[in-house]
């Protein structure tokens, strides 16, 4: 099955962009207060609740998988945009500023994803979706690691690319569970 991979991945970020653009104008910028390690900590526990639901297939919340995804996505956003910002930048941003800065994060995964994606040859078509969960997880993990190491590292990528990698995976996870490769 031979699928354009960035248009399958516009239509599954545009579903992201439009529910972080309506949470920007319901809550503006309220986010800007976490500390990274807990926005880390925001996403594990969508993770984890997928993998809840994936292992007992109950689902007593009512939220949807793909709701949680698209909250994974948005996080990783939130961290990579938080990342991007001095700490001496207000809390709250103007909607314009924080819907560029999203375009901007979201572009540049993008970019990481097309040149993996052509390096491991669509693989990601035939992973399941609860694989992309346990590879948020395992993300998460690492990502935990560095940050009770202060940031450091002695071979590893940083937390941005960690990131990075858990966008791409929620957004795949948009696209196997809306069927996208049949529209």
């Amino acid at each position: 099955m031979q699928t354009d991979t960035a248009i399958l991945f516009d239509k599954a970020i545009g579903i992201c962009r439009e529910i972080f653009e309506k949470k920007t104008f319901d809550y503006g910028t309220a986010w800007r207060i976490l500390r990274p390690s807990s926005i880390t900590d925001q996403i594990f526990i969508k993770a984890q609740r997928i993998r809840s639901v994936e292992e007992t297939g109950e689902n007593k919340v009512g939220e949807s998988i793909e709701s949680e995804y698209i909250g994974i996505a948005n996080y990783c956003i939130i961290a990579l945009i938080q990342l991007s910002l001095s700490d001496e930048k207000s809390l709250e941003l103007d909607k314009n500023e924080v819907m560029q800065k999203f375009d901007a994060e979201v572009e540049k995964c993008k970019n990481l994803m097309l040149k993996k994606n052509h390096d491991y040859g669509e693989a990601w078509q035939d992973l399941r979706v609860s694989t992309f969960t346990d590879l948020i997880l395992m993300k998460i993990l690492r990502i935990k690691q560095i940050e009770d190491k202060s940031g450091k590292t002695l071979i590893s990528e940083g937390t941005d690319a960690n990131f990075s990698d858990m966008l791409n995976y929620a957004i795949f996870a948009i696209i196997r569970i809306n069927k996208f490769f049949e529209a």
